[in-house]
């Protein structure tokens, strides 16, 4: 009984928490850029006319009608090379994303509820990832690894799950003091179900903004590794275009249309996702939730006046 009104408190808190999230301004804003890009990385490629490997134009031809991005500096379509280098950078970015998220919680939620020899062994495997710098590893291993990816991904992966093991853990080991854990221990359920099915529920937005924040990370690691030529640089990525706009010497001649779209695209993917994780904290922290203006004019109005004292005037004034 115990557990089935903690499934149903849970499942009534989620639908709340969904509904806070459509009404928030920022994750409104944010999830429909990141659909917008979502799109063009599923539909876009089905609808470009020209090869991204295709010589195309003049090397270095500024945008235009024919080519309303320009060419590149061997003369390939730069919109073309950013509509379908988006599919590859987004997919390597939300897959690591979850594999992050899905390690983490595995291993933090795992050592948190069991404790003893487990969370200790687990703690001390977390840390040692933890001590060691993520983006010189990432680079090292990506030196000596088959490019592709693939193997940026499992770069990515290796280097990023620990922080949200570390972050879930904590969590947990609040989470099994509380009495809905309790009463399922004592109604017999087993500790997978319990992790699972009470716990798991309650961490909903911790593990969205895990995800969220290792998809940003993985998408700017994996542009950053591939501008640093540690990718496959005969695909198309918003890596591999930024690596040839630099090899190209872009920026020396001029030919600023090479980077800036990719660029762009990168920084607003990332400012979309940014939006949907401050969405998530605020939603998870009522205190952090913003205020209108008008209300937040009239707070500062009634804190810089002090409070107020009636006025008391005497019979006969």
């Amino acid at each position: 009984m115990a557990a089935q009104q903690s499934n149903s408190g849970g499942s009534s808190a989620r639908s709340g928490w969904l509904r806070l999230l459509l009404s928030n301004r920022k994750a409104m804003v944010g999830t429909l850029i990141a659909l917008f890009f979502l799109l063009i990385a599923l539909l876009g490629p089905l609808f470009v006319r020209q090869d991204p490997h295709a010589f195309v134009g003049m090397p270095h031809e500024a945008p235009s009608a024919e080519h309303l991005f320009g060419t590149t500096g061997q003369g390939q379509d730069v919109l073309a090379q950013t509509i379908v280098g988006a599919r590859t950078s987004l997919a390597v970015g939300f897959a690591t994303g979850f594999a992050v998220m899905a390690i983490g919680a595995l291993i933090g939620m795992v050592g948190g509820f069991f404790g003893g020899w487990i969370d200790d062994v687990l703690s001390l495997f977390t840390n040692v990832f933890l001590i060691i710098p993520g983006l010189p590893m990432a680079v090292v291993i990506a030196a000596y690894l088959p490019a592709g990816p693939l193997t940026i991904m499992l770069v990515l992966v290796i280097t990023g799950w620990a922080w949200n093991a570390r972050v879930l853990r904590s969590q947990v080991l609040t989470l099994r003091e509380k009495d809905f854990v309790s009463a399922a221990i004592v109604s017999g359920e087993g500790s997978l179900r319990i992790i699972f099915r009470e716990i798991l529920p309650n961490m909903t937005s911790l593990l969205m903004s895990g995800f969220i924040g290792a998809t940003v990370y993985a998408i700017g690691a994996q542009v950053g590794l591939e501008f640093l030529g540690l990718g496959d640089l005969s695909a198309v990525t918003w890596g591999t275009n930024l690596y040839w706009a630099s090899n190209n010497a872009a920026l020396l001649t001029g030919a600023w249309w090479t980077i800036v779209p990719t660029g762009l695209c990168v920084a607003l993917i990332g400012f979309a996702l940014t939006l949907i994780n401050y969405a998530i904290d605020e939603i998870s922290n009522p205190r952090l939730r913003a205020e209108g203006s008008w209300s937040r004019l009239l707070r500062s109005r009634k804190v810089a006046a002090g409070p107020s004292t009636p006025v008391v005037r005497a019979h006969g004034a």
